[in-house]
């Protein structure tokens, strides 16, 4: 009776275990009945028939990072390099990837490897390099349009690395470094440049400025001695005004007659002294005359001055 019992209860334990299916997040079971395709299990618990239904395949959901082994591209230029790369995909179709292909794995790496080499070979050395980004893109979408009968869906596709031969990297050194010293000669004769520039427009402003101090030197010159010329001039007609004045008051003649007196004996007495050669008027004996002459020349002076006024 205890082995029936035991017998019993592991029986229901086997059925409990072929029949109680749970499926992990992120996870597909897929179920075929009697050998053929029944259902998709996703995540949760689920029911099957035992000696029945059958898992047959476990596709894991998640994205998947697959390294694609290095191989040798021929570039444009027939120069062989070596490219390596990882790319990143997600099933989006569990019995497509169960049935649509026997490895999808290794379906992607070899796909990823052929079209990795056209795309290669329709690039130069020299860009290889700086068109990584539209190589990958390539190779993403060769491999995308391949697998989407698979279920498969490719996300993105890096290079690694590039190795070209010793050589190339060595010729490809002395080329950089000649672009280099190409560069610095560049730049230090444009700074010469720069220099020859900078002094030559110093020397140009200097003479400008110096220019323009002459000139506004000579332009203040000129207005000193405007200046000084309407100064004399207006002591000259304001001491000749006076004067008129002077004459024209009491006692102003007889003043004036004493005074050109005295200048006249003073005059004729410096020629007298400092001259070898002595001109004398006619009517140096008559002073009366002369002083009668001077004021008859005032008169008219003054009376050219009413008039103006």
């Amino acid at each position: 009776m205890e082995i029936i019992s035991l017998a019993l209860i592991i029986s229901a334990i086997v059925f409990v275990a072929l029949t109680v299916r749970i499926v992990p997040q992120q996870s597909a079971f897929i179920v075929e009945r009697l050998g053929k395709y029944s259902r998709t299990l996703e995540a949760g618990l689920h029911i099957t028939i035992p000696f029945v239904d059958r898992v047959s395949y476990k596709t894991d959901l998640k994205e998947m990072v697959l390294d694609i082994p290095p191989q040798i591209c021929i570039t444009k230029d027939n120069v062989q390099v070596t490219v390596d790369g990882v790319i990143f995909y997600r099933v989006m179709d569990p019995k497509a990837a169960s049935y649509g292909v026997n490895d999808y794995e290794l379906a992607v790496i070899q796909l990823a490897q052929t079209t990795l080499r056209s795309e290669v070979g329709k690039i130069d050395l020299d860009k290889t390099f700086e068109e990584r980004e539209k190589v990958n893109n390539a190779v993403v979408m060769g491999i995308d349009n391949a697998t989407q009968p698979w279920g498969v869906k490719v996300l993105r596709y890096e290079i690694k690395s590039i190795n070209p031969p010793k050589d190339v990297l060595d010729a490809m050194e002395k080329q950089m470094r000649a672009e280099r010293e190409k560069r610095a000669k560049v730049l230090e004769s444009e700074g010469a440049r720069d220099s020859m520039i900078n002094n030559a427009e110093g020397r140009k402003q200097d003479v400008i400025k110096q220019s323009e101090a002459d000139k506004q030197r000579q332009i203040n010159q000129a207005q000193g001695q405007a200046e000084a010329i309407l100064a004399v001039a207006r002591a000259t007609a304001d001491g000749t005004k006076m004067v008129a004045e002077a004459l024209a008051s009491q006692g102003g003649r007889d003043a004036a007659n004493l005074r050109v007196a005295e200048e006249y004996v003073k005059q004729l007495g410096q020629m007298a002294t400092n001259s070898d050669l002595l001109i004398v008027p006619s009517n140096v004996g008559d002073p009366t005359a002369i002083l009668t002459t001077a004021f008859s020349v005032l008169d008219r002076v003054k009376a050219r001055q009413s008039t103006n006024a």
